[in-house]
């Protein structure tokens, strides 16, 4: 009676390995769903990267170009300029 009791049928050993293949089928399709996730947002994060460069980039060249004109006026001549353009003697 023990005996019988160790085996198992050869149709609960079919359902077993069946179970435990649905199981790694799934884990795997969870880890490529997830992987797939990680990379759209690697290359998402990249984008927004990318666009933060070219603006600081711009805002270099404004901040280069407002130190250009800052010196301008600093030196006299265009605010003399400047001040003859809207009238001003």
């Amino acid at each position: 009676m023990a005996g019988k009791r160790d085996r198992i049928s050869e149709d609960k050993a079919k359902r077993i390995a069946l179970g435990a293949t649905v199981a790694g089928v799934l884990l795997i399709v969870f880890l490529i769903v997830i992987l797939i996730i990680q990379f759209v947002q690697i290359g998402v994060r990249r984008s927004e990267l990318a666009k933060l460069k070219e603006e600081i980039a711009q805002y270099e060249q404004m901040n280069e170009l407002s130190r250009a004109d800052l010196e301008w006026y600093r030196n006299g001549l265009g605010l003399y300029l400047t001040a003859r353009k809207y009238g001003w003697t």
